[in-house]
């Protein structure tokens, strides 16, 4: 049983932090105040799941501003028909919103240590598919994906991930050194030719393999 507190600062976050700042996507706002985001976070930052910011999980990793994780999903256009290709499952919180909205999500972490703790968080979720591997080689065994996700920032664009993206796909990706400020860019896949969007700057960590 959630205690109201828990209940009370989900319910902010969703009001004051993602639908005021223009995020009306019914489907993933109800994704999000059904999924228990303090779940996701380590224990000694638990009573700072729902604040305004991102968290450190450990390792060098982070999971996002709230209102980031929902803007990027509700960039990728998701269908409940879609397969979609996450890079970066850290915390699994992402994949764990995806799963509500998409038919399959498959979820690549490098960090062996984060991987063990998202594979336990998610594993009563029958549609994640979470993989041990290189996120830079994506899982082209399960190509092609309609939508692609990255959680880290490559320096440049990401070929092999673009190759296993479907036609009429919607890849969002953060592209920049970790040095400095990047860029979240929105690609389409339109008659094969790569459709580029900029969204926001936006401050990653580095994808690392």
């Amino acid at each position: 049983m959630e205690n109201e507190k828990i209940i009370e600062n989900r319910y902010h976050m969703i009001e004051n932090q993602i639908k005021k700042r223009g995020i009306n996507n019914t489907h993933l706002l109800n994704a999000m105040s059904e999924t228990p985001r303090e779940e996701y976070v380590p224990l000694d930052k638990q009573d700072f799941a729902y604040w305004d910011g991102p968290l450190g999980i450990g390792h060098g990793q982070t999971i996002s501003q709230p209102y980031v994780v929902a803007y990027m999903i509700d960039k990728l256009e998701l269908k409940n028909t879609d397969k979609v290709l996450e890079i970066g499952t850290g915390s699994g919180y992402n994949a764990a919103l995806m799963s509500r909205l998409a038919k399959e999500v498959h979820t690549l972490e490098v960090v062996p240590e984060l991987f063990e703790k998202a594979q336990s968080k998610l594993e009563n979720l029958e549609n994640i598919f979470i993989y041990s591997r290189d996120g830079f080689k994506g899982v082209p065994e399960k190509a092609p994906f309609d939508k692609i996700i990255l959680t880290a920032a490559p320096a440049s664009f990401p070929d092999q991930l673009w190759e296993q993206l479907a036609e009429g796909g919607i890849m969002i990706a953060p592209i920049g050194s970790h040095h400095e400020t990047q860029e979240l860019f929105r690609y389409k896949k339109i008659e094969g030719q790569c459709q580029e969007e900029f969204l926001l700057p936006v401050r990653f960590v580095p994808m690392i393999s």
